[in-house]
C-alpha cells in the first residue's frame, strides 16, 4: 500500500522511505539518469532513477506515458538551482529504489498537456483519459468542496436531506419531460423529474419544516454551454417564512461558499426590481460589472419622420432604446455590421448607430446615416439624454419590447466583454417582483415562473386583472448569470384554483395532473417558500470555467448524447414489446 499521496511530498518528508502509486505523467532521459513524473489526484511527484539500481533502472526505462507504477524511494531535496516553485512538490524529489509496473497502457488517444488542440469530440469519447488532466480534477475536488460545505450549512440550519422520486408523473414546468414507458402499466409513461417542485411542497404539507435536496434533474430542451440535459441542482424549501427571510438563507449560504472556498467577501445582496432591470439592462440577470445602460428614447422620436423609430415608439408593446458606449467612435464598420448580425440572432432587424464625433458642431458632429432622419433637435436632445460626449457611439434598438430588450442586452454584454469594460470581479443581486404572468403570442397567459408560485394580491385581485400583477418570486442573479430562483409558494386552494383559471387550466386538467397536490392543499397546508441553485452553474463561475460540461464528470453534447457511452441507443424488438411500444420510421 502507498504510504504518501504524490501531491503531499513536501520538505518535511525529507529522508523518509516513501511508497507511492500512480500513473506516468512523463519520462524524460537526461544523460543516463531516469525522470518520471508520478501523478495521482493531489499532484505530481519527480521520481530519479539512477542506473545504480540496475533492475529498477531498466524497468524506469521500459515504462511510457499512462503506465500503472508503484515504487518506493527516498524523498530528498532537489539540488540547487533545480527547484520548480511553480509546483507544490517541487522543493523536492524522490530517488527511486524499487519499481513495480501494476499495469501498461497504450498511447493514450491525446496527451494530457496537449488537450486544447484537441477537439472536444474526442475528449468526451474518451473522457476517462481527460479526466485524468490535473485541472479537471481540481475543478471535480472543488464541487466535492462546495457539495460538503452547501450539506453542512443548510443541516447547521436545521434542514433535512430527504429524497423525492425520480420516476414521478409529468408536470408542466416549461420544457420537454424525458418520459420513462411503464411495462408493468400498459400506455403509460413515467417522466424524469425536471425539478422536485411538487414533492418538496408536499413535504412542507407533510410538516418537516425545512427540506433541502442535492437533487437531479433532467429536461429535454435545446443545449447551451450552461445547460445540460441532466442537471444537479440545489434544492430547499421551507415553512413558515417569507421571501426576506429565505433570501436571507440562501444568500448567507453562497456568501459562505465564497469565503470559506475562494477567500471572497461578497458582502450583501442588493436588491432589484424585474422592471427596473429590463428597463436598464434588457435582462432580468443582468451583469452588473459593465457600466453600460439602456436609456428609452420613446418619446423623443414618436413624431420624427423615421417610421423605423415612431412606429415602435407608439406601439403600446414598443421600446425604442439607446445604449451609449463610451469610447466607441474608434470601431470600425467591419465591427458594426459584425454587432448588426449579432443582435439579428435576438430578433433585432437592425442596428441603427451614431457615432459622435464632434458635439460642439450639433449635428454635423454626428455621424451616422439615421441623423438626417431624425433632425438635428431630436438627434442633439437623444445625445442630451445619454450624456453623450465625442468619441461615443449610440447604438438603437427599436422594436417590440422584449425584441429590443433581448438583442439590446445581449449586445451590452459583447460590447462591455469586447471592450474590456467589466470593472469588478464578482457583481451579485436579488431580483425581484417578478410579473406573476406574460403574454403569449396568441394573447393568452402562461406563468412567468411556474403555476404554483404565490401572487402578490389576492385570488379575485388576480382573477379580476391577471395583466401586471407581480408575484412573490426571486432570482439570485451573479455575473449576469442566474444562480438560482424561487418563490413563495401558494399554500391554499382557491388561490391555485385561481391562477390555474387565469392560465385556462380546467378544473378536469387540473384534477387530472394535480389532484394530489390540490388534495394536499385541503389538509393544513403551511405557507411555505423555496428556491433552487444550478449546482453545475455555480461551479462553473467559481472555477472560472467557460462551460458547465468542464465541471461535470461525465456530460452530454450539445445534442444531448453521451460519447463515451454512445447513448442514447437503439434497443431490441424484445424490448420494445414488453413496453408496448412500436417504432414508426420515418419516410
Amino acid at each position: 500500500m502507498r504510504s504518501h499521496y504524490c501531491g503531499d511530498l513536501r520538505k518535511e518528508h525529507i529522508g523518509e522511505e516513501i511508497t507511492l502509486m500512480g500513473w506516468v505523467h512523463r519520462r524524460r532521459d537526461h544523460g543516463g539518469v531516469i525522470f518520471l513524473d508520478v501523478r495521482d489526484r493531489e499532484g505530481i511527484a519527480q521520481v530519479v532513477f539512477d542506473p545504480d539500481r540496475e533492475e529498477s533502472f531498466n524497468l524506469a526505462d521500459s515504462v511510457r506515458n499512462e503506465f500503472v507504477i508503484e515504487l518506493v524511494g527516498r524523498v530528498r531535496a532537489r539540488p540547487d538551482g533545480t527547484e520548480n516553485p511553480e509546483m507544490p512538490t517541487g522543493a523536492v524529489e524522490v530517488l527511486g529504489l524499487d519499481l513495480k509496473i501494476l499495469n501498461k497502457a497504450e498511447t493514450p488517444p491525446f496527451q494530457l498537456d496537449e488537450h486544447q488542440q484537441v477537439g472536444e469530440d474526442v475528449r468526451l469519447r474518451h473522457r476517462y483519459i481527460d479526466l485524468r488532466r490535473p485541472e479537471i480534477q481540481q475543478k471535480l475536488r472543488f464541487r466535492s468542496k462546495v457539495t460538503h460545505a452547501v450539506r453542512n450549512y443548510l443541516e447547521e440550519n436545521g434542514f433535512l436531506d430527504i429524497e423525492t422520486p425520480i420516476l414521478t408523473r409529468a408536470t408542466p414546468e416549461g420544457a420537454r419531460d424525458y418520459l420513462v414507458p411503464s411495462r408493468t402499466h400498459e400506455g403509460s409513461f413515467f417522466a424524469l423529474p425536471q425539478s422536485p417542485q411538487l414533492f418538496k411542497q408536499l413535504l412542507m404539507v407533510s410538516g418537516f419544516d425545512r427540506y433541502y435536496q442535492i437533487a437531479k434533474c433532467f429536461r429535454d430542451e435545446d443545449l447551451r454551454a450552461d445547460r445540460q440535459p441532466e442537471f444537479t441542482q440545489i434544492d430547499i424549501e421551507t415553512s413558515f417564512l417569507g421571501e426576506q427571510e429565505i433570501m436571507g438563507l440562501a444568500e448567507g449560504m453562497v456568501r459562505k461558499l465564497f469565503k470559506e472556498l475562494l477567500d471572497i467577501e461578497l458582502g450583501e445582496f442588493p436588491t432589484m426590481p424585474y422592471a427596473e432591470a429590463m428597463h436598464r439592462f434588457g435582462s432580468d440577470k443582468p451583469d452588473l460589472r459593465i457600466p453600460l445602460e439602456l436609456v428609452d428614447v420613446n418619446d423623443l422620436v414618436a413624431d420624427v419622420d423615421f417610421k423605423v423609430f415612431a412606429g415602435p415608439a407608439k406601439d403600446p408593446k414598443g421600446r425604442v432604446a439607446a445604449l451609449k458606449v463610451p469610447g466607441g467612435a474608434e470601431l470600425t464598420r467591419k465591427i458594426i455590421d459584425d454587432y448588426t448580425k449579432f443582435v439579428g440572432i435576438y430578433g433585432a432587424k437592425g442596428l441603427a448607430w451614431i457615432k459622435v464625433n464632434a458635439l460642439e458642431n450639433g449635428a454635423e458632429g454626428l455621424q451616422s446615416p439615421i441623423v438626417k432622419f431624425l433632425g438635428e433637435e431630436v438627434a442633439l436632445k437623444i445625445m442630451e439624454r445619454l450624456g453623450a460626449q465625442n468619441g461615443d457611439i449610440v447604438f438603437f434598438g427599436a422594436d417590440k419590447a422584449n425584441t429590443v430588450n433581448e438583442a439590446l442586452g445581449a449586445l451590452r454584454i459583447k460590447v462591455g466583454e469586447d471592450m474590456n469594460m467589466i470593472e469588478k470581479n464578482w457583481a451579485p443581486l436579488w431580483v425581484v417582483d417578478f410579473p406573476m404572468f406574460e403574454e403569449l403570442d396568441d394573447g393568452s397567459l402562461t406563468a412567468l415562473h411556474h403555476p404554483f408560485t404565490a401572487p402578490n394580491c389576492s385570488p379575485e385581485q388576480l382573477i379580476e386583472q391577471p395583466e401586471g400583477k407581480l408575484s412573490r418570486a426571486y432570482d439570485m442573479v451573479l455575473n449576469g448569470t442566474e444562480l438560482g430562483g424561487g418563490s413563495v409558494r401558494i399554500h391554499d386552494q382557491a388561490m391555485q384554483k385561481a391562477v390555474f383559471k387565469v392560465l385556462g387550466i380546467s378544473d378536469e386538467e387540473a384534477e387530472e395532473k394535480f389532484g394530489f397536490l390540490l388534495n394536499a392543499l385541503k389538509y393544513g397546508a403551511p405557507p411555505h417558500g423555496g428556491l433552487a441553485f444550478g449546482l453545475d452553474r455555480l461551479i462553473m463561475l467559481m472555477t472560472g470555467s467557460s462551460s458547465i460540461r468542464e465541471v461535470i464528470a461525465f456530460p452530454k453534447t450539445q445534442s444531448a448524447a453521451c460519447l463515451l457511452t454512445d447513448a442514447p441507443g437503439e434497443v431490441s424488438a424484445a424490448q420494445l414489446r414488453d413496453l408496448n411500444i412500436k417504432l414508426r420510421k420515418t419516410p
